[in-house]
């Protein structure tokens, strides 16, 4: 019994000591390890196989929008970063850079992306001409370097792995559509794949990217009270295509330069799925994301027919479900607490007995205690498919109940910095000036996080100046 308790013992509580709950479980479960380069990390087989569904399910989404993939270099001359002055500006505090091949000094320093925008535009000027061209749909795949000062494994770290779209169209309008629609694209990803209730909006001046005339966010709560910025997308104008002389030639027989978007998310999302669901057993995956969608377990597996039921159960699901089917000689009950702690959705037990009736014992993760039911053999499949469903909804609905009920309107900063200190989300109204934002900030250590689109009043004042307000916003703590 001790050794079955080791997993539990092995991660902090995480109603105690959230932070350190995070880094043991993303250590325990072989999400991810330390680098040898301060602010790395590996990306373990297990959460790599959660990112490549991460990068499936929105990869389909990418080109159901007529959207390519493609891919540019890491290198980066340091002069493309000059050219758009804001955009220099928001990053240069995170560039690294490459100033010699070998012992010879390079004749211009070289920038390892810290994002793409400057090297695709300087492809672009090249590769448009006309109207015909547009719209220009390319998204990259790639990783990306930032050299951060505080690190967290998969929230921040100096090297991570995203996508970036980056479009060309022909009108302001059409490029505000795109920034939208991608912006929604995110959204239903999260809620439909990783079971994560988003609020989406408008980010203030400050907190926009840099070189943007707009930026629009995902947002999600975090069990601590804390904001997760999931996915950002951003409307240019034609502040990179002017900087980089992109022009097209349009119906009106007028040289032009396109209207630009840019849009983003990374293995942050894997964050987000360990903080928004993980529980005190550890991981809690959803079944869309889940290397492992359901575990078989044999019970007894000593005795007659047990090991070749549990194949044979194994054959008949695999071609349907991820599954794995696990017949190392170790406990079952040490086995139920090691794939309870890694998240698998579903555990699929057999043993003499079960044999004898006819029946697995099928015990799922998202309910505390496991929530066994008896099923028939020949029914498993059917009921697997329709169980795997029924996790993921409850995992949201349950995600959604606790990000309700951790958002409290504000009219005040005392009322701001008690709902920003006792782990929620304040909902006020704001006047809009930066003063204001600044101060919030100094004062509460909240940030803005995002307008919603919805933009009825909830009152009438500026939480902070008592100013007339007209912008309702959210405040929160982020990581």
């Amino acid at each position: 019994m001790a050794k079955e308790k080791e997993f539990v013992k092995d991660i902090a509580d995480i109603h105690e000591n959230f932070p350190q709950w995070y880094t043991d479980v993303v250590l325990k479960t072989q999400l991810a390890d330390y680098g040898p380069v301060k602010g790395t990390m590996v990306i373990r087989p297990y959460g790599y196989a959660v990112w490549e569904l991460i990068q499936s399910e929105m990869d389909k989404r990418f080109k159901e929008t007529g959207h390519e993939n493609a891919y540019f270099p890491l290198l980066i001359p340091y002069s493309y970063l000059l050219k758009e002055a804001e955009h220099v500006e928001g990053f240069a505090p995170e560039v690294a850079t490459v100033t010699k091949a070998g012992q010879t000094d390079l004749p211009e320093p070289l920038v390892i992306r810290p994002t793409s925008e400057t090297i695709i535009c300087e492809m672009y000027s090249k590769w448009v001409e006309s109207y015909r061209d547009l719209p220009m749909l390319i998204n990259q795949w790639a990783n990306v370097v930032r050299w951060e000062k505080t690190t967290r494994p998969f929230l921040r770290t100096s090297e991570f792995l995203w996508q970036e779209g980056h479009t060309l169209h022909a009108t302001a309008e059409e490029a505000e559509e795109e920034t939208l629609k991608m912006l929604h694209v995110y959204e239903e990803f999260a809620r439909n794949v990783l079971a994560i209730p988003m609020f989406m909006g408008k980010k203030s001046e400050k907190e926009k990217f840099a070189g943007a005339q707009a930026t629009y966010s995902i947002e999600a709560m975090m069990q601590d009270g804390k904001s997760l910025q999931s996915g950002t997308t951003h409307f240019f104008g034609t502040n990179f295509s002017a900087a980089f002389d992109i022009k097209f030639l349009d119906k009106d027989g007028k040289l032009k330069n396109p209207y630009q978007t840019s849009w983003g998310t990374s293995t942050r999302m894997i964050g987000a799925i360990i903080m928004t669901h993980g529980d005190s057993r550890g991981l809690c995956l959803p079944p869309r994301v889940a290397p492992i969608q359901a575990v078989i377990i044999p019970v007894a597996m000593h005795k007659d027919g047990v090991l070749d039921k549990c194949a044979e159960v194994y054959a008949s699901l695999k071609k349907d479900f991820r599954i794995k089917y696990d017949d190392r000689d170790y406990s079952p009950g040490w086995k139920f607490n090691e794939y309870e702690m890694k998240g698998v959705p579903v555990r699929i037990e057999i043993g003499p007995r079960d044999i004898e009736n006819g029946v697995a014992t099928v015990a799922r993760r998202d309910i505390d205690g496991g929530a066994k039911i008896q099923v028939p053999f020949d029914e498993l499949s059917s009921t697997l498919k329709k169980l795997l469903d029924e996790i993921h909804e409850n995992m949201y609905n349950k995600a959604l109940a606790f990000r309700d009920s951790h958002v409290k309107t504000v009219s005040n900063m005392d009322e701001l910095k008690d709902a920003v200190d006792t782990g929620n989300f304040a909902l006020g109204m704001w006047c809009g000036d930066r003063e204001c934002e600044d101060k919030i900030k100094e004062a509460t250590a909240a940030s803005t996080r995002n307008m919603p689109f919805d933009q009825t009043p909830c009152g009438d004042k500026c939480v902070c100046c008592g100013k007339k307000a007209t912008k309702k916003i959210y405040f929160g703590k982020a990581y």
